[in-house]
């Protein structure tokens, strides 16, 4: 197999560190806008064979990406940008007959008139618009194949599987006990990325009613998280596992629900006042244009670079709830990265790498048949066990709470 990753960032980088340690693949060309990123990512990891190479690419010119993956002869396109770069790269996947992977999908826009009662374009319709051809053309678009969406959807297809005869409700629920020195504000995530999420209005599904929205940051509960994380509260966020888990799974509810703390969210709320979540560019007095989102990821610190300062651990899980063999029954399938063990093996920081382990896992899956298919698919298309069992052997095993 020889793959070519779009984006050198923090996860990105950390892809690279955890795929030098596989043997399932051939070559994998970094590639991002920023040529020095890319080149130092392959550098990071010593004398890996020759496995690794480092290209300039453009993520918004599909045609530039198109050629790079005819020119590099790759069997697969792995996204590691943020979700703006979906559409370019989804469709220069399918020009180039190659599969296609990302962790995040394309984006949504609220409805005209009622954005916090109905969905508007949900989180990837223009991608599950395009299923027909990638069905034609005999290639898999596996979407949403991070830490979540991704590994919290495997968990819900488990669940289905081999704990429940009947599920109620799959409740998705994200929550950390992460701390940054010296920072009083410092996303461990992509804020531009962090922005969209939770700001949208979110989605719920209900088999009832199909998906709709509510207003940000609603339905507070307190989650205890495992593994001395805690209670946390948690709030509706907009999310791909809301879209993709009914596709796949039967439940009469679907919800993703993500613990901020209400330090966080009021920030998130003041960005918003202001206009600062914004994407379309403004005019400055000297008369350049700026996206306002940008300026705000330009003044806080790169996440990939917070790890020598961030303590505590994070949690990524799904809470499923329903009946087997006639009685109810109530799980939490959960996985938690503690930072200074992912520090410490790994050189990345807790967040990025639970992300980015999962779509190296998928890859070796499909690089060994174990999945396969045609189509736009979700994790939940596939079998779960071979990637539970598979991220175990990792050394980064999963547990669940009865």
């Amino acid at each position: 197999m020889r793959i070519l990753l779009v984006g050198a960032g923090g996860v990105g980088t950390a892809i690279t560190r955890i795929a030098a340690r596989r043997s399932f693949f051939d070559h994998l060309v970094v590639a991002d806008y920023d040529l020095a990123r890319a080149e130092a990512a392959v550098a990071a990891l010593g004398d890996s064979g020759g496995r690794f190479s480092a290209v300039r690419l453009d993520a918004s010119d599909p045609a530039a990406v198109t050629a790079l993956l005819r020119d590099e002869r790759c069997d697969v396109l792995l996204n590691a940008t943020d979700p703006r770069f979906v559409p370019p790269l989804f469709g220069a996947a399918l020009e180039a007959g190659t599969h296609y992977l990302d962790m995040a999908m394309s984006l949504s826009a609220p409805h005209p008139t009622r954005p916090y009662e109905e969905c508007g374009t949900k989180l990837g319709d223009a991608q599950f618009e395009r299923a027909g051809a990638w069905e034609e053309a005999g290639r898999l678009a596996l979407v949403g194949i991070g830490v979540e969406p991704g590994l919290s959807d495997v968990f819900a297809r488990y669940a289905a599987e081999e704990l429940f005869d009947e599920i109620d409700e799959i409740g998705v629920r994200d929550g950390a006990n992460l701390t940054v020195d010296g920072y009083d504000f410092a996303p461990s995530f992509s804020i531009w990325t962090t922005i969209e999420e939770c700001l949208n209005p979110p989605v719920v599904w209900e088999k009832d009613r199909g998906w709709f929205t509510t207003p940000p940051f609603s339905e507070p509960e307190v989650f205890d998280f495992p593994e001395g994380i805690g209670p946390v509260e948690c709030v509706n966020v907009e999310h791909e596992e809301v879209l993709l888990i009914p596709r796949w799974v039967e439940a009469k509810r679907v919800t993703f629900k993500y613990g901020l703390g209400d330090e966080f969210i009021e920030t998130l709320k003041t960005l918003h006042k202001l206009g600062l979540d914004r994407t379309e560019k403004v005019t400055l007095p000297g008369g350049e244009r700026v996206s306002p989102r940008d300026v705000v990821a330009a003044c806080l610190p790169d996440p990939a670079t917070l790890g020598d300062r961030m303590h505590g651990k994070t949690c990524a899980g799904t809470w499923v709830k329903g009946t087997k063999d006639g009685r109810p029954r109530e799980v939490y399938l959960y996985h938690v990265v503690d930072n200074q063990w992912s520090m410490g093996e790994y050189g990345s920081q807790a967040v990025v790498w639970q992300t980015a382990v999962n779509p190296v896992v998928a890859l070796e899956l499909v690089a060994n048949g174990s999945w396969s298919g045609a189509g736009v698919l979700g994790p939940e298309a596939f079998d779960p066990r071979p990637f539970l069992d598979l991220l175990t052997a990792y050394g980064s095993p999963w547990g669940m709470r009865e």
